[in-house]
């Protein structure tokens, strides 16, 4: 017999609570919202049990919840929105019919901010909009896994119901096999057995290319499954550095021949200057020596450098040649993994030469971060801290509450959180016509400062520190930003050991270097500003006086 439950899931506004409601009415059946049953128990609201006990103790409280909501029948179950991440959750989903309630972040946010709790919704501090969509990048495949979908953008809650019945009534005549479902206890075995392959963190869908961003402690292992999974073939070449190569480039080739591939490894030398046409052309010789083929397929293992430059190699080499990012740094990991930005700096500026070029898939393995050094950490922060001050105030806010001296910044966890913005705003504007702009905050003058030094004295993560500092003074002066979102924004820079100025520059050169910067616009830059923590704007005609004294704030001795 086919079990009489209905479970929706789906992001927060989509109406699950209220279209549950109405459906189990017409249905005659009990109506069940874990979200409430767990504060009814709980004696406190899922925003304050989040901020209390974590995520991690929250997702216990909804799996024990799910099991109680799952022994009762008929029965309409209105989930909440994380439910589907939890694995031991799936095959309790799998024990009912599960309808994905599928909404569009903008609408979403427009409704949980029309709600009368809208002030108790964790989820609305900061950019909502931005935060639902990396929700919904995170979450995507799994709620695709659904035994039925309905888009809920321009229904009522009646009108979903209405449908759902009616998909009810369908799957009751003629239900899929269990073997066939995503949600059932034989999928689940499945997942279980091959543990291997990371969930994905995100899922980029970008004009150029649709791959995941999986991250996991151990996925370097995963490596050639994760090739396999993506359907390349052919052999693997491993382009990485002369100090990542020594700790890692033999692991990923393990990896990658446990799975039946051949590969070979070249390492070029390490450090921004080495992003060059002379390191390119090493890389294109190795290729071309080894007579690379079309069917065969790049890996690049290692930091900002290697990620940027391999995958230009690959979009390049034989006209391109499908490739994968295993980023071995911080910095590489929140930012040059993500997004398809491919290239080499050029004497006048940074990253001027390039391609966008999507990878096939990008492997994050967090426990690469333990052999970084402590400056080489602080170096990835910086992206960490910009993703929280343009799109994401309660990121910012766990950041300042995190612990600077182990694991919690170095987390699968908070890695996720931090791509997962990145991927969502990538999926929505691949060349940077857009929303990805934003992504720059602090890049005009951080680029402009490496230029400038000969991309020897500041890593990237700390000059794009000073540069955010340098927009943030713009954003004071401008009126956007008030003086204590500019001080908390530098509390937390300090926090983190970055720096806050670069002394003993030339302003006039800085100045000079930022017209070079590739969001000049017939003259004009156009520079990514903050209004509050967690909402950037981008901002065209600054006045040059204006930058000028920004400048040379940030480079006075």
């Amino acid at each position: 017999m086919v079990p009489r439950r209905i479970f929706l899931i789906g992001l927060s506004g989509s109406g699950k609570s209220t279209t549950g409601r109405i459906l189990a009415e017409r249905l005659g059946w009990e109506f069940i919202d874990t979200d409430k049953e767990i504060e009814r128990e709980a004696g406190a609201t899922v925003a304050e049990l989040f901020a209390r006990e974590g995520e991690a103790a929250f997702r216990e409280r909804e799996l024990r919840a799910l099991e109680a909501a799952a022994a009762h029948e008929p029965a309409v179950i209105a989930t909440g929105g994380g439910a589907p991440t939890i694995p031991a959750a799936r095959p309790i989903l799998g024990s009912g019919f599960v309808v994905w309630l599928a909404v569009s972040p903008a609408v979403a946010a427009r409704r949980l901010l029309e709600a009368p709790n809208a002030s108790e919704r964790p989820l609305l501090a900061g950019d909502p909009r931005a935060r639902l969509e990396a929700l919904l990048q995170s979450r995507i495949e799994l709620y695709r896994g659904a035994d039925a979908a309905i888009d809920c953008d321009d229904l009522t809650p009646e009108e979903q119901a209405e449908e759902i019945e009616r998909l009810w009534a369908e799957w009751q005549r003629d239900p899929a096999p269990p073997g066939e479902r995503f949600y059932s206890p034989l999928a689940f075995a499945r997942e279980a057995a091959n543990p291997s392959i990371p969930p994905p963190a995100a899922i980029v869908t970008a004009p150029g290319g649709t791959y995941p961003v999986l991250v996991g402690e151990g996925a370097l292992d995963a490596l050639g499954a994760i090739a396999r999974d993506a359907g390349l073939e052919g052999r693997a070449f491993i382009i990485t550095d002369t100090h990542v190569g020594p700790l890692f480039a033999g692991r990923a080739a393990a990896a990658l021949e446990a799975a039946g591939y051949q590969s070979d490894a070249f390492s070029i030398p390490a450090g921004e200057n080495y992003k060059s046409l002379e390191t390119l052309a090493s890389v294109y010789d190795f290729l071309v020596d080894h007579r690379i083929e079309r069917t065969d397929f790049i890996v690049t293992l290692g930091g900002g450098v290697v990620t940027d430059l391999g995958g230009f190699a690959a979009a390049t080499i034989l006209r391109g040649v499908p490739f994968i990012h295993a980023p071995t740094s911080l910095l590489a990991m929140a930012d040059a993994a993500i997004g398809g930005k491919t290239g080499i700096d050029h004497p006048r500026g940074k990253n001027l030469i390039g391609a966008f070029a999507q990878p096939r898939a990008v492997v994050i393995d967090p426990l690469l971060l333990r052999t970084l050094p402590p400056r080489q950490l602080r170096n990835g922060w910086a992206e960490l801290l910009k993703h929280g001050f343009i799109l994401d105030e309660a990121l910012v806010r766990d950041l300042e509450a995190a612990s600077i001296d182990g694991p919690p910044l170095t987390s699968p966890d908070l890695i996720a959180r931090s791509v997962a913005i990145k991927a969502a705003i990538v999926s929505e504007d691949e060349r940077e016509s857009g929303r990805r702009t934003l992504l720059n905050y602090g890049h005009t003058v951080g680029h402009a400062i490496e230029a400038v030094t000969g991309y020897e004295t500041w890593l990237h993560g700390e000059a794009v520190a000073i540069g955010m500092r340098a927009a943030g003074i713009i954003s004071v002066e401008l009126g956007l930003l008030p003086p204590a979102e500019f001080e908390r924004q530098q509390a937390l820079i300090r926090r983190f050991g970055l720096p806050e100025s670069a002394p003993g520059l030339d302003p006039r050169a800085v100045f000079d270097a930022t017209l070079v910067d590739k969001k000049v616009r017939a003259g004009s830059i156009r520079w990514v500003l903050l209004e509050r923590i967690g909402h950037a704007i981008v901002r065209q005609g600054v006045p040059d006086a204006l930058v000028h004294h920004a400048i040379e704030t940030v480079t006075r001795p």
